[in-house]
């Protein structure tokens, strides 16, 4: 298990795991109502079993962040690391902090993953790929949300399915890594 390391920026500690070599990197971003390592499982099979760099970047202790200040995180964490371009996603609303990464940083950005995403009025980034997973049964992100999202960009939106509620990346983390690894393969 790869060790959990901090980047200070504005005297903000921001936690996150490095795991992983290859030349598809990929951050994860989780939902601020869940532990980092609640995609901890995804993130491991992507970085042993396809051969991902993974940074999964959570949420300083006690933070109420906007979604201003988590990409500010997100980017400080990337500096640090060296890392100059990348997919990035992430589950629920960590995942309206990827879309606002990608919108903001679009030079640094390859694609975007979505895990179950919200119905926000963020834009989408232009020009990139996305990959949509929902889970079937969710009612907190509901499917109709992504296929919303894809009516918006389908000439480079696509969206899969995964039995299971808005915890399916807990409850399916395999089915949803080889669903991401697919995709995210051609890159």
């Amino acid at each position: 298990m790869p060790d959990l390391q901090n980047v200070t920026r504005d005297a903000r500690v921001i936690p996150f795991i490095d795991e992983g070599e290859g030349p598809v990197s990929l951050v994860l971003i989780p939902e601020h109502s869940l532990e980092g390592d609640a995609l901890g499982a995804i993130a491991h099979y992507l970085a042993e079993e396809a051969g991902f760099r993974v940074i999964r970047i959570d949420e300083p202790a006690g933070s109420d962040a906007t979604v201003a200040e988590r990409v500010a995180d997100v980017m400080a964490v990337l500096d640090h690391v060296g890392l100059d371009d990348t997919w990035v996603g992430g589950h629920g609303p960590g995942g309206t902090v990827a879309r606002a990464v990608a919108a903001e940083h679009t030079t640094r950005v390859d694609g975007l993953l979505l895990l179950g995403a919200e119905d926000t009025d963020l834009p989408l980034a232009p020009g990139i790929p996305i990959l949509i997973i929902q889970g079937t049964d969710d009612a907190v992100t509901p499917p109709t949300n992504g296929e919303r999202l894809q009516a918006s960009a389908a000439d480079r939106a696509t969206v899969r399915t995964v039995s299971g509620d808005h915890l399916f990346p807990m409850s399916h983390p395999i089915e949803t890594a080889l669903f991401i690894e697919e995709y995210l393969d051609w890159d």
